[in-house]
């Protein structure tokens, strides 16, 4: 729970604030699960802070709230023809990617159970970052990756939003976005090193969870 809002406080998510007349605050709650290996042993507790999302009203704690999702075909395609072109595909997990997404609507909460501010208990958070349970959270982190994306040469695919690609004379980069996840490969592995570089860089060196790479002719002849 500390390294949850030591997060919040890392990214500025919020602000603490009186809460302004005629505004209302939505509460929050903390989320727990345990994350188990192959043999059900219990490897690490996690909590996650969410906001109470059913209680936000459409005009007032938000407005727009579509973000496209990678459907399970895409994927599939991009692994195909990965394996077809023979090169290596990197995997990311973004940790607390939703926190990394301004939103625009103005959104109060109450202080998370637990840690109120002994100083300030009837104060409240103005939300200046997205986190989850917002309604708009998935489009807030998604217009910050994808903005970051075509500002560094990608365009975004016809038909699937979530597909972005990038070319260099002969060679091609592909990025799928899956939520926080992130799948990509090229033809020329330095095209590959040179954006995980460039997106730590931008976005003040995201925290990754999780990072590994696969040999995808190894799958295809599986």
């Amino acid at each position: 729970m500390q390294e949850e809002l030591l997060q919040f406080k890392l990214q500025q998510v919020w602000i603490l604030v009186d809460l302004p007349f005629g505004k209302k605050a939505i509460g929050t709650k903390w989320v727990f699960r345990n994350k188990r290996d192959e043999r059900s042993i219990v490897v690490k507790n996690k909590a996650r802070l969410v906001a109470q999302g059913h209680r936000q009203e459409e005009g007032i704690d938000y407005d727009e709230v579509f973000a496209p999702v990678a459907r399970i075909e895409a994927i599939r395609l991009f692994l195909a023809f990965a394996s077809y072109m023979g090169f290596l595909v990197y995997q990311m997990d973004v940790k607390s990617a939703f926190l990394y997404g301004t939103i625009r609507e103005e959104v109060y909460v109450h202080q998370p159970p637990g840690f109120v501010n002994s100083a300030h208990p009837n104060k409240v958070y103005k939300v200046v970052k997205a986190f989850y349970g917002l309604h708009q959270a998935p489009r807030a982190w998604y217009e910050t990756l994808s903005s970051f994306l075509l500002e560094n040469g990608f365009r975004s695919g016809t038909i699937d939003k979530t597909l972005f690609i990038k070319k260099n004379k002969s060679d091609v980069m592909l990025v799928q976005v899956y939520v926080d996840d992130i799948i990509f490969g090229s033809t020329k592995k330095s095209m590959c090193y040179e954006f995980e570089e460039s997106y730590k860089k931008i976005l003040d060196e995201l925290p990754w969870e999780s990072y590994g790479t696969t040999w995808i002719e190894q799958m295809s002849q599986k």
